[in-house]
C-alpha cells in the first residue's frame, strides 16, 4: 500500500530539502536549488560521450583535435570549475552546432568550424558552452524537472534502446539537450565573453558569430540547418547586446588582445566541407554508399534521413519506418534467428533466399513496445564481408497500408557498380591568397568550385561585392558535383 503524507508533513518535507540542497552557483554566486551532485553531473557526461562519439564521429585529424581541445583546455581553466574533468572533442558532422553535456563534455562540430573566420570567434563559442556547464545550466534545469515529477533520467540524452525494437528507437536518435531559458542563454554569453578577455581574446569577434548564425540560419535550405541557434535568444539581439558590453569596457587596449584571422585559417585548410558522401548520400530516394559499394530505393515521398551508424526512412504521416544498419557476423539467417529470439519480439520463422544475387533471409515479426503494437519484417542482406539488417515497420493496424512499399524497397537493394558514384569523394575547404585587389564575386569567377558564389560568401562572411586586398586569406571549396 503506498501512503501519502499530509499536506502540511510534505510542505514541511519540501521546504527541509530546499534548505538542504541550497548551493551557491560557482559561476554566477547566486543561492540555487540544486538536486543534482557535481559527481551526478560527471556521471551523465561520461556516459553520455561514447553515445555522442558513436552517433557523430569524431573528425580524423588529429591536428585539428589536439587545436580545439588545446583552446578548450585554456577556457575551461580560468574558468569557476578548473578541475571538472574537461572534455573537447570536434566532431565529423556538417552541421552548425556546438553543444556541451554536464560534467565538462564539450563539443563542436566541422560544420560551425567551416563558418569561423578567426580563432576569437570559436574561443567565444567554446566559452559560451563552457559558460553553460560553470554555471550549471543542466543541473538546474534537471532540478526544476525532479521537482516537477519528471525525473533525473529524462535530462540528458534519448539513447537508442533496443529493448524499443532493434533499433527503432535509432528513428529518433535525437539528442535531448534541456531547452536553456533565454536568461541562461545570456548568462552563457556573459560567461564566454568573460573567459575569452581572460585568456586574452578580442570580444569584438564575438558579435561576427552571431551575425554569422543569422545568415547561416536565413540560408538554412542548404541543408545545414543551425543546431546552435535552436533554443537560443534572436542572433541579432545577442549581437546587439555584447557590442554594448564590448563597448562599456573600461580603457581596454584591443590591440594587445588576439583574434588569429590568419592562424585560424590556415588551420582549417583542406578540412571536408559538407556532407561526405563516402558516408553515403541520397539522389531522389535512392540512397548511395560508396564506401560500403550499395544502393537501395526508399519508398517515394518519405523523409530520409542518413545517419553514422543507421539510415532511416520515414513515411509522410510519421506511422512507419525503414532502417538500414549493419548487422554483427557474416551470416544471414545467423543475423536473422537472432533478431527473431529478441525478448519482446514475436517472429516467425526466417526464409533464406537471394536478393538481386545476394544470400538474404527475411522474418516476419510483431512486437509491442510502450505506446504501441508493430507488425514489420526484417532482411539480411549479406553483400561482401558485411550483413545488412533491412528494418521495416508500422503499427499492427497500419502495416498492411506499407507492406507492399517496404517490400518494395528491400527487393531494390544491390551492389554499387557505377565507377562514378563508387569513386566520389567529399568536398574540401581551400584556403587561398588574393592574387590582387577584386572582389569576391571576381574572386569567385576565377575559381572552379563546385559551391555557389552566394555560399562562398556565406563562409567568408562577406557580400559577393565585399572587396578583397591581394594577400587576403580566402575561403573556397573545392571538390567535384556529386554525379
Amino acid at each position: 500500500m503506498i501512503h501519502t503524507l499530509p499536506a502540511r508533513s510534505a510542505i514541511a518535507f519540501i521546504g527541509a530539502l530546499v534548505l538542504a540542497s541550497c548551493a551557491v552557483n560557482p559561476a554566477t554566486g547566486r543561492r540555487q536549488l540544486m538536486l543534482v551532485s557535481e559527481g551526478q553531473e560527471i556521471a551523465m557526461g561520461r556516459e553520455a560521450d561514447p553515445q555522442i562519439i558513436a552517433s557523430f564521429g569524431l573528425y580524423p585529424d588529429s591536428g585539428l583535435q589536439q587545436y580545439v581541445r588545446g583552446l578548450g583546455t585554456r577556457l575551461a581553466g580560468v574558468s569557476e570549475r578548473p578541475d571538472l574533468p574537461w572534455t573537447f572533442r570536434l566532431l565529423d558532422d556538417p552541421t552548425v552546432n556546438a553543444f556541451a553535456l554536464p560534467g565538462g563534455f564539450n563539443y563542436v562540430t566541422r560544420g560551425i568550424m567551416a563558418y569561423f573566420n578567426s580563432e576569437a570567434e570559436l574561443v567565444a563559442v567554446m566559452g559560451h558552452e563552457i559558460g553553460h556547464v560553470t554555471a550549471r545550466h543542466s543541473a538546474q534545469q534537471m532540478t526544476q524537472q525532479q521537482l516537477a515529477g519528471v525525473g533525473l533520467v529524462a535530462g540528458m540524452i534519448l539513447v537508442p534502446d533496443l529493448q524499443d525494437y532493434a533499433g527503432a528507437a535509432v528513428a529518433g536518435l535525437q539528442l535531448m539537450f534541456l531547452r536553456f531559458s533565454r536568461d541562461d542563454e545570456r548568462e552563457a554569453d556573459d560567461l564566454g565573453f568573460r573567459y575569452m578577455l581572460r585568456v586574452g581574446y578580442d570580444p569584438r569577434e564575438m558579435p561576427k558569430v552571431f551575425a554569422m548564425l543569422d545568415r547561416v540560419s536565413q540560408a538554412s535550405g542548404a541543408g545545414r540547418v543551425p543546431g546552435w541557434l535552436s533554443t537560443h535568444p534572436d542572433p541579432a539581439d545577442r549581437e546587439g547586446r555584447i557590442a554594448q558590453r564590448v563597448a562599456a569596457l573600461p580603457n581596454q587596449d584591443f590591440s594587445a588582445l588576439a583574434v588569429n584571422r590568419d592562424v585560424y585559417l590556415r588551420r582549417i585548410d583542406g578540412m571536408v566541407f559538407g556532407n561526405n558522401p563516402r558516408e553515403g548520400y541520397f539522389r531522389g530516394n535512392t540512397f548511395i554508399h560508396p564506401e560500403l559499394a550499395f544502393w537501395i530505393d526508399f519508398p517515394d515521398d518519405w523523409r530520409t534521413l542518413n545517419q553514422k551508424q543507421a539510415v532511416l526512412g520515414q513515411a509522410p504521416d510519421q506511422d512507419a519506418m525503414v532502417e538500414l544498419t549493419l548487422a554483427e557476423g557474416s551470416d544471414p539467417a545467423a543475423a536473422a534467428r537472432a533478431f527473431a529470439a529478441q525478448e519482446g519480439v514475436s517472429a516467425g520463422a526466417p526464409r533464406t533466399g537471394a536478393v538481386n544475387g545476394l544470400t538474404a533471409s527475411t522474418v516476419t515479426f510483431t512486437a509491442t513496445t510502450e505506446q504501441t503494437s508493430l507488425e514489420g519484417l526484417a532482411m539480411f542482406v549479406r553483400l561482401g564481408d558485411n550483413v545488412f539488417r533491412l528494418l521495416g515497420y508500422a503499427p499492427r493496424s497500419r502495416w498492411a497500408s506499407y507492406q507492399g512499399a517496404i517490400l518494395e524497397s528491400f527487393g531494390t537493394f544491390d551492389r554499387l557498380t557505377d565507377r562514378d558514384a563508387l569513386n566520389v569523394q567529399p568536398w574540401h575547404l581551400d584556403v587561398v591568397q588574393s592574387d590582387r585587389s577584386q572582389t569576391l564575386a571576381e574572386f569567385y569567377a576565377r575559381q572552379d568550385s563546385p559551391a555557389s558564389l552566394d555560399e562562398i560568401a556565406l563562409i567568408n562572411q562577406m557580400d559577393p561585392q565585399t572587396a578583397l586586398q591581394r594577400g587576403q586569406l580566402v575561403k573556397t571549396v573545392v571538390g567535384r558535383p556529386l554525379p
